[in-house]
């Protein structure tokens, strides 16, 4: 569904006032304003890039490669242009159609500093990533949310997994994700449209890692957020697996798909695209934030807005840059920084490791369709008395096929020759790369750095993180597993791989900077997503992650906030923000 052109505000005069700011509109800005809209707020919507309307602006999703000059591949110039987006995926193969590279940042506009090396993956446009992600969708256990205060690693989370349920329920049945109830401790099941089918070989490969682990290992289809049946205005997944052009059917869950049209649907919302959030503007009388002040990326000018409550969800690192860009006297380090944690404990997943083999006796077997998912192998190190020489542990996600097995693994997909011979009988292969947790440590940092300014002559941001040794004896043993797995089942021709310039932010799941907690001596945020400092200010994106876990955290993102937007309305009708 298309903005209304009406809402959005481009030529707003310097004040305005509206009862919520919501600044970014990736998955959780999305999720902020369907939620605030819905329960009457007037909202306004910021977001630094351009607008990006559903199905008119995905200009390559039904093309096909013969119709690009290059036949899909990106070109020299792009690759010149954007060193860090060349580092990965999405820089080749079908992920890498010339017009989709205007879909990730200008590097050269939005630089940032790598103090150690460091791939951050962003999108400045109406939605952000949301129409970009791997769209696999895991909840979290109480093994995840207790782990820190167990392990005595940084600090509790205030939450557990019986405050999460709830909302995990709610938006699992408005997204939309589909998937298998398998009864997994440490991977709760939801509710779920039907789940997308294993093909004929990993059927039989999951039955007998099942059996020869005594049922303490699995191999599921992919929770993810695309739909096996209609759902609202949306059609089921077409099976083409070129989520990442945009679904012109609404087969997956977006910002444009979604949670837009319903807060557009409320007429409770405005949307202000080319919006940099230069600040929050702090009273510290009230001790409450007043609105924001906003830089127009087109015209240069700054505006202030106002409103009763601001939700941040620019992204991890984005939020914890306007927190920190939003210094007063009563906070050199930035609005939220008090505890001395503001910018700290920086996490994401680590992969780009794993193995791959062949599989004999389906010569005479295939699939049909491009499933847009994979098979996820969850987690099993360091549980149910599994104890290995490092904290936490690892999932798998990969596939089966006769074609290249990672085009089913979104963080890997580099498509695979188009000459394949898809509909030949040949050989079967299965790969999978492991996706591990890291730990939340102090020191993984992010920090403004004023003597490199970005276009619009805005300090930018100071990477200054790395994975450490808990994480390369997780990636031996990823390794290794896999391996011993593959030889139990009986897979042949097994090989193995390691990225080893791995760098954070490859896993596209940075999480941290502005962590919740019990005290405010040693967090950001409460364990409602307020900021200690400022509590009608919340941050519900990656930013808020106080330990990582292995899965995938966008569907915890989605709850998180719908849970904090319930929870400010009642402290706003109640007049206690």
């Amino acid at each position: 569904m298309p903005v209304d052109s009406s809402n959005l505000n481009n030529k707003a005069v310097k004040q305005n006032t509206y009862d919520a700011i919501v600044i970014g509109s990736g998955i959780s800005g999305g999720w902020a304003a369907k939620e605030l809209t819905e329960k009457g707020l007037k909202v306004l919507m910021l977001e630094r890039g351009r607008n990006y309307e559903h199905i008119k602006d995905y200009v390559t999703a039904n093309k096909d490669p013969w119709e690009f000059e290059h036949r899909g591949a990106a070109t020299l110039k792009q690759k010149t242009d954007n060193p860090v987006i060349s580092r990965d995926w999405a820089m080749y193969g079908t992920a890498a159609q010339e017009p989709l590279m205007n879909l990730w940042v200008n590097e050269k506009e939005s630089p940032y500093v790598e103090v150690k090396p460091f791939t951050w993956w962003r999108s400045y446009k109406l939605g952000g990533r949301s129409t970009l992600w791997g769209r696999q969708s895991y909840r979290w256990s109480d093994l995840d949310f207790e782990a820190n205060l167990k392990d005595g690693v940084a600090i509790d989370w205030p939450i557990r997994y019986k405050d999460m349920a709830p909302w995990y329920d709610y938006v699992e049945k408005f997204a939309g994700i589909s998937g298998s109830l398998e009864g997994l401790p440490q991977l709760p099941d939801g509710h779920y449209l039907p789940p997308m089918l294993l093909n004929v070989v990993e059927k039989d490969v999951a039955a007998r890692i099942k059996a020869a682990y005594k049922e303490q290992r699995h191999m599921i289809i992919g929770r993810v957020a695309n739909l096996t049946a209609p759902l609202q205005a949306r059609t089921q997944c077409q099976y083409r697996n070129r989520c990442w052009e945009g679904c012109p059917f609404g087969g997956y869950f977006s910002t444009q798909s979604s949670t837009l049209p319903a807060a557009v649907a409320t007429g409770n919302l405005t949307v202000r695209p080319f919006s940099i959030v230069t600040k929050i503007i702090y009273n510290k009388d009230t001790k409450k934030a007043t609105g924001v002040e906003v830089l127009d990326a087109e015209t240069n000018q700054t505006y202030v807005y106002n409103s009763k409550i601001v939700f941040l969800n620019a992204s991890a690192l984005n939020s914890a840059w306007v927190l920190m860009n939003s210094a007063t006297d009563v906070w050199e380090g930035g609005l939220g920084s008090s505890s001395g944690e503001l910018g700290h404990n920086i996490m994401d997943h680590h992969y780009m490791l794993g193995a791959q083999g062949t599989i004999e006796g389906f010569e005479d077997k295939y699939y049909f369709g491009r499933r847009a998912n994979g098979f996820y192998i969850p987690r099993f190190a360091n549980l149910f008395g599994d104890k290995r020489d490092f904290l936490r542990g690892y999932g798998y996600q990969g596939s089966a096929s006769r074609e290249g097995w990672s085009r089913d693994v979104a963080e890997m997909n580099i498509g695979g020759a188009y000459k394949d011979t898809i509909t030949e009988p040949g050989a079967w292969h299965i790969g999978a790369t492991g996706f591990g947790e890291i730990l939340p440590y102090h020191d993984n940092k992010i920090s403004l750095d004023k003597t490199v300014k970005d276009k619009w002559g805005l300090p930018v941001l100071a990477m200054d993180a790395v994975l450490r040794e808990n994480e390369f004896k997780m990636r031996k043993d990823i390794v290794k597993e896999l391996v011993a797995m593959y030889e139990a089942v009986g897979v042949k021709n097994i090989t193995t791989w390691d990225y080893k310039n791995y760098a954070i932010g490859q896993g596209i799941h940075e999480m941290g900077s502005a962590r919740m907690g019990r005290d405010p001596k040693t967090s950001v945020l409460n364990g409602n997503n307020q900021v200690w400092d400022a509590q009608n200010v919340f941050v519900t994106d990656g930013a808020a992650m106080v330990s990582s876990a292995c899965q995938n955290p966008s569907l915890t993102y989605m709850a998180m906030t719908a849970r904090a937007a319930a929870f400010a309305v009642d402290e706003l009708k109640k007049g206690n923000i």
